[in-house]
Protein backbone atom coordinates (compact mmCIF):
# COMPACT_ATOMS: atom_id res chain seq x y z
CA UNK A 1 0.00 0.00 0.00
CA UNK A 2 2.71 2.69 0.98
CA UNK A 3 4.68 1.55 -2.35
CA UNK A 4 1.92 2.42 -4.64
CA UNK A 5 0.90 5.46 -3.03
CA UNK A 6 4.79 6.90 -2.82
CA UNK A 7 5.02 5.77 -6.47
CA UNK A 8 2.12 7.48 -7.54
CA UNK A 9 2.63 10.46 -5.76
CA UNK A 10 6.25 10.94 -7.11
CA UNK A 11 4.57 10.24 -10.35
CA UNK A 12 2.77 13.45 -10.59
CA UNK A 13 6.38 14.98 -10.44
CA UNK A 14 7.63 13.52 -14.10
CA UNK A 15 6.47 16.09 -16.20
CA UNK A 16 9.03 19.10 -15.40
CA UNK A 17 7.37 21.60 -17.55
CA UNK A 18 4.13 24.07 -17.47
CA UNK A 19 1.96 21.19 -18.53
CA UNK A 20 3.26 18.80 -15.17
CA UNK A 21 2.36 22.54 -13.77
CA UNK A 22 -1.00 22.69 -15.08
CA UNK A 23 -1.64 18.84 -14.15
CA UNK A 24 -0.48 19.49 -10.84
CA UNK A 25 -2.49 22.17 -10.22
CA UNK A 26 -6.03 20.77 -11.50
CA UNK A 27 -5.27 17.71 -9.02
CA UNK A 28 -4.38 19.26 -6.05
CA UNK A 29 -6.66 18.62 -3.48
CA UNK A 30 -5.91 14.75 -4.21
CA UNK A 31 -2.18 15.15 -4.60
CA UNK A 32 -1.93 17.42 -1.10
CA UNK A 33 -4.33 14.63 0.17
CA UNK A 34 -2.31 11.42 -0.43
CA UNK A 35 0.83 13.43 -0.03
CA UNK A 36 -0.36 13.52 3.63
CA UNK A 37 -1.82 10.65 4.27
CA UNK A 38 1.84 8.76 3.47
CA UNK A 39 3.66 11.86 5.41
CA UNK A 40 1.74 12.77 8.37
CA UNK A 41 2.67 9.82 10.65
CA UNK A 42 6.74 10.13 9.42
CA UNK A 43 6.72 13.96 10.56
CA UNK A 44 5.47 13.44 13.98
CA UNK A 45 7.36 10.57 14.88
CA UNK A 46 10.76 12.51 13.63
CA UNK A 47 9.48 16.22 13.69
CA UNK A 48 7.21 16.64 15.88
CA UNK A 49 3.18 18.06 16.33
CA UNK A 50 4.23 21.16 14.30
CA UNK A 51 4.94 21.20 11.36
CA UNK A 52 7.07 23.87 9.94
CA UNK A 53 10.95 25.12 10.10
CA UNK A 54 12.61 27.69 12.39
CA UNK A 55 15.51 29.39 13.39
CA UNK A 56 17.34 27.96 15.97
CA UNK A 57 18.43 31.14 18.24
CA UNK A 58 21.36 30.66 20.52
CA UNK A 59 21.16 28.30 23.28
CA UNK A 60 17.65 27.21 22.18
CA UNK A 61 16.25 23.90 22.00
CA UNK A 62 14.71 22.65 19.03
CA UNK A 63 11.30 22.84 20.12
CA UNK A 64 11.84 26.13 21.87
CA UNK A 65 12.53 27.13 18.38
CA UNK A 66 9.16 26.01 17.00
CA UNK A 67 7.09 27.33 19.58
CA UNK A 68 8.79 31.14 19.26
CA UNK A 69 8.19 30.58 15.51
CA UNK A 70 4.71 30.17 16.61
CA UNK A 71 4.15 32.38 18.88
CA UNK A 72 6.16 35.54 16.99
CA UNK A 73 3.12 34.73 14.46
CA UNK A 74 0.63 34.83 16.81
CA UNK A 75 1.87 38.39 18.10
CA UNK A 76 0.41 39.87 15.03
CA UNK A 77 -2.95 38.66 14.97
CA UNK A 78 -4.08 41.26 17.04
CA UNK A 79 -5.96 39.12 18.93
CA UNK A 80 -8.03 39.12 22.48
CA UNK A 81 -8.89 35.84 25.04
CA UNK A 82 -11.99 34.45 23.37
CA UNK A 83 -11.59 36.17 20.02
CA UNK A 84 -12.02 33.12 17.14
CA UNK A 85 -9.11 32.15 14.43
CA UNK A 86 -8.48 29.91 12.35
CA UNK A 87 -5.50 27.89 10.94
CA UNK A 88 -5.72 27.41 7.60
CA UNK A 89 -3.45 24.25 6.76
CA UNK A 90 -2.89 22.85 10.24
CA UNK A 91 -1.84 19.63 9.63
CA UNK A 92 -2.09 18.00 13.13
CA UNK A 93 -2.76 20.92 15.41
CA UNK A 94 0.57 21.33 17.05
CA UNK A 95 0.74 24.93 16.38
CA UNK A 96 -2.86 25.79 17.09
CA UNK A 97 -2.70 24.24 20.71
CA UNK A 98 0.19 26.26 21.55
CA UNK A 99 -1.19 29.36 19.84
CA UNK A 100 -4.22 28.98 22.31
CA UNK A 101 -2.03 28.57 25.13
CA UNK A 102 -0.26 31.49 24.53
CA UNK A 103 -3.00 33.73 23.49
CA UNK A 104 -6.58 32.31 25.18
CA UNK A 105 -7.99 32.70 21.96
CA UNK A 106 -10.42 29.88 20.78
CA UNK A 107 -8.93 28.03 17.53
CA UNK A 108 -10.59 26.14 14.45
CA UNK A 109 -7.87 24.51 12.08
CA UNK A 110 -8.79 23.30 8.76
CA UNK A 111 -7.11 20.09 6.61
CA UNK A 112 -7.95 18.33 3.95
CA UNK A 113 -6.83 15.47 5.57
CA UNK A 114 -9.18 13.11 7.46
CA UNK A 115 -6.37 11.25 9.31
CA UNK A 116 -5.07 14.39 10.48
CA UNK A 117 -8.43 15.63 11.58
CA UNK A 118 -8.73 12.60 13.85
CA UNK A 119 -5.33 12.69 15.23
CA UNK A 120 -5.75 16.82 16.26
CA UNK A 121 -8.50 16.30 17.86
CA UNK A 122 -7.24 13.13 19.39
CA UNK A 123 -4.04 14.83 21.07
CA UNK A 124 -6.70 17.99 21.75
CA UNK A 125 -8.49 15.81 23.80
CA UNK A 126 -5.49 14.15 25.49
CA UNK A 127 -4.02 17.89 26.37
CA UNK A 128 -7.06 19.03 28.02
CA UNK A 129 -7.55 21.92 25.05
CA UNK A 130 -10.96 19.91 23.35
CA UNK A 131 -13.64 23.15 23.77
CA UNK A 132 -10.97 25.72 23.04
CA UNK A 133 -9.58 24.04 19.64
CA UNK A 134 -10.58 22.33 17.06
CA UNK A 135 -9.89 20.35 13.46
CA UNK A 136 -12.71 20.23 10.63
CA UNK A 137 -11.63 18.54 7.36
CA UNK A 138 -12.25 21.41 4.53
CA UNK A 139 -10.44 22.16 1.39
CA UNK A 140 -8.91 26.02 1.87
CA UNK A 141 -10.00 26.88 -1.45
CA UNK A 142 -13.79 26.29 -0.57
CA UNK A 143 -14.45 27.01 2.79
CA UNK A 144 -18.09 26.33 2.95
CA UNK A 145 -18.41 25.11 6.25
CA UNK A 146 -17.97 28.53 6.91
CA UNK A 147 -19.99 31.99 7.18
CA UNK A 148 -18.88 35.41 6.17
CA UNK A 149 -16.76 37.57 8.48
CA UNK A 150 -16.97 34.20 11.15
CA UNK A 151 -13.03 34.71 12.41
CA UNK A 152 -11.21 37.95 13.97
CA UNK A 153 -7.89 36.84 12.72
CA UNK A 154 -6.60 33.88 10.18
CA UNK A 155 -2.95 32.89 10.08
CA UNK A 156 -1.22 29.81 7.56
CA UNK A 157 1.92 28.07 8.38
CA UNK A 158 3.94 27.17 5.62
CA UNK A 159 0.82 26.26 4.52
CA UNK A 160 -1.17 28.10 1.41
CA UNK A 161 2.06 27.09 -0.71
CA UNK A 162 -0.58 24.22 -1.45
CA UNK A 163 -2.83 26.19 -3.46
CA UNK A 164 -3.09 25.76 -7.12
CA UNK A 165 -4.01 29.34 -7.32
CA UNK A 166 -3.05 31.67 -4.36
CA UNK A 167 -5.92 34.24 -5.09
CA UNK A 168 -8.01 31.16 -4.45
CA UNK A 169 -7.09 30.35 -0.79
CA UNK A 170 -6.41 34.16 0.10
CA UNK A 171 -9.80 35.13 -1.26
CA UNK A 172 -11.64 32.05 0.59
CA UNK A 173 -9.47 33.70 3.59
CA UNK A 174 -10.40 37.67 2.84
CA UNK A 175 -14.14 36.60 3.63
CA UNK A 176 -14.50 34.45 6.53
CA UNK A 177 -12.08 37.49 8.25
CA UNK A 178 -14.45 39.95 9.45
CA UNK A 179 -13.51 44.07 8.47
CA UNK A 180 -10.34 45.24 9.55
CA UNK A 181 -8.85 41.84 11.30
CA UNK A 182 -5.32 40.36 10.01
CA UNK A 183 -4.17 37.30 8.11
CA UNK A 184 -0.35 36.39 9.16
CA UNK A 185 1.33 33.86 7.03
CA UNK A 186 4.25 31.96 6.86
CA UNK A 187 4.67 31.20 3.08
CA UNK A 188 7.52 28.93 1.07
CA UNK A 189 8.97 31.11 -1.56
CA UNK A 190 11.35 31.30 -4.67
CA UNK A 191 14.02 33.77 -4.15
CA UNK A 192 14.90 36.67 -6.71
CA UNK A 193 18.29 34.62 -7.27
CA UNK A 194 16.11 31.89 -8.57
CA UNK A 195 16.86 31.47 -12.49
CA UNK A 196 14.20 29.23 -14.02
CA UNK A 197 16.77 29.02 -16.98
CA UNK A 198 19.69 27.04 -14.43
CA UNK A 199 19.03 23.34 -14.42
CA UNK A 200 20.49 22.96 -11.32
CA UNK A 201 18.27 25.68 -9.67
CA UNK A 202 15.17 23.46 -11.85
CA UNK A 203 16.45 20.54 -10.29
CA UNK A 204 16.16 22.01 -6.94
CA UNK A 205 12.76 23.74 -7.12
CA UNK A 206 11.75 20.24 -8.45
CA UNK A 207 12.97 18.05 -5.45
CA UNK A 208 11.21 20.08 -3.13
CA UNK A 209 7.45 20.53 -4.93
CA UNK A 210 8.17 16.70 -4.68
CA UNK A 211 9.39 16.56 -1.26
CA UNK A 212 6.56 18.87 0.31
CA UNK A 213 3.72 17.83 -1.82
CA UNK A 214 3.49 21.31 -3.60
CA UNK A 215 1.83 22.16 -7.41
CA UNK A 216 4.36 25.04 -8.25
CA UNK A 217 6.41 27.73 -6.11
CA UNK A 218 6.04 31.40 -6.11
CA UNK A 219 8.51 34.67 -5.85
CA UNK A 220 7.30 36.82 -2.65
CA UNK A 221 6.10 39.49 -5.90
CA UNK A 222 3.55 37.36 -6.91
CA UNK A 223 2.10 36.36 -3.40
CA UNK A 224 2.24 39.89 -2.29
CA UNK A 225 0.40 40.29 -5.96
CA UNK A 226 -2.57 37.53 -5.21
CA UNK A 227 -3.02 39.11 -1.55
CA UNK A 228 -3.98 42.53 -3.08
CA UNK A 229 -5.71 41.20 -5.87
CA UNK A 230 -8.11 39.87 -3.36
CA UNK A 231 -8.56 43.19 -1.77
CA UNK A 232 -5.98 42.87 0.79
CA UNK A 233 -3.59 45.49 2.48
CA UNK A 234 -0.26 44.34 3.00
CA UNK A 235 0.94 45.60 6.20
CA UNK A 236 4.43 43.72 5.89
CA UNK A 237 6.56 40.90 4.14
CA UNK A 238 10.35 40.01 4.56
CA UNK A 239 12.60 36.81 3.72
CA UNK A 240 12.85 35.60 7.33
CA UNK A 241 15.65 33.44 6.44
CA UNK A 242 17.61 36.76 6.29
CA UNK A 243 16.95 37.62 9.94
CA UNK A 244 20.08 38.21 11.92
CA UNK A 245 20.91 35.16 14.10
CA UNK A 246 24.11 35.54 15.75
CA UNK A 247 25.29 32.22 17.31
CA UNK A 248 21.97 30.86 16.45
CA UNK A 249 21.77 27.68 13.89
CA UNK A 250 19.83 28.07 10.28
CA UNK A 251 16.65 26.69 9.46
CA UNK A 252 17.46 24.06 7.22
CA UNK A 253 20.25 22.55 9.91
CA UNK A 254 17.90 19.45 11.07
CA UNK A 255 17.81 18.38 7.52
CA UNK A 256 21.97 18.19 7.61
CA UNK A 257 23.22 14.66 7.43
CA UNK A 258 25.13 14.65 11.46
CA UNK A 259 26.31 12.73 14.23
CA UNK A 260 26.33 13.67 17.88
CA UNK A 261 28.76 11.88 19.85
CA UNK A 262 27.33 13.49 22.91
CA UNK A 263 23.58 11.64 22.07
CA UNK A 264 24.98 9.22 19.38
CA UNK A 265 22.32 10.15 17.50
CA UNK A 266 23.15 10.06 13.58
CA UNK A 267 21.08 11.84 11.41
CA UNK A 268 20.67 11.20 7.38
CA UNK A 269 18.77 13.07 4.62
CA UNK A 270 19.35 10.75 1.39
CA UNK A 271 16.40 9.42 -0.04
CA UNK A 272 14.96 6.49 1.50
CA UNK A 273 13.26 3.65 0.03
CA UNK A 274 10.31 2.21 0.53
CA UNK A 275 9.16 -1.40 -0.05
CA UNK A 276 8.87 -2.53 -3.53
CA UNK A 277 11.44 0.26 -4.61
CA UNK A 278 9.31 3.32 -4.23
CA UNK A 279 10.67 6.39 -3.05
CA UNK A 280 9.24 8.17 -0.49
CA UNK A 281 8.36 11.98 0.05
CA UNK A 282 10.88 13.39 0.88
CA UNK A 283 11.46 16.76 3.20
CA UNK A 284 12.85 19.88 1.32
CA UNK A 285 16.37 19.59 1.30
CA UNK A 286 18.56 22.21 3.27
CA UNK A 287 20.93 22.17 -0.21
CA UNK A 288 19.39 25.09 -2.53
CA UNK A 289 21.65 26.76 -4.52
CA UNK A 290 22.56 30.23 -4.14
CA UNK A 291 19.77 31.07 -1.83
CA UNK A 292 17.33 30.27 -5.12
CA UNK A 293 14.79 28.88 -2.62
CA UNK A 294 13.97 30.66 0.70
CA UNK A 295 12.38 28.45 3.65
CA UNK A 296 9.44 30.74 4.55
CA UNK A 297 8.34 34.43 3.93
CA UNK A 298 6.48 36.14 6.84
CA UNK A 299 3.65 38.02 5.09
CA UNK A 300 1.41 40.16 6.99
CA UNK A 301 -1.96 41.61 5.30
CA UNK A 302 -5.44 42.80 6.62
CA UNK A 303 -8.59 42.71 5.16
CA UNK A 304 -9.78 46.39 4.50
CA UNK A 305 -13.19 47.91 6.77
Amino acid sequence: MFARRAQHHNGTYDKDDKAGVEERNSMYAKMVNAYYELATLFYEWGWGQSFHFAQKKFNETFAESIRRHEYYLASHLEVKPGMKVLDVGCGIGGPYRNIARFTSCDITGITLNEYQVKRANELNQAVGLGSQVRSVQCDFMKMAPFKDGSFDAVYAIEATCHAPVRQGVYGEIMRVLKPGAVFACYEWCLTDKYDAHNAEHRKIKKAIEEGDGLPDMARPQEVVAALKDVGFEVLHTRDMALDPNPNGEAWYLPLMPSWKIWTQRFQFTGEHSARGGARAPRRARARTGPDAVSYTHLTLPTKRI
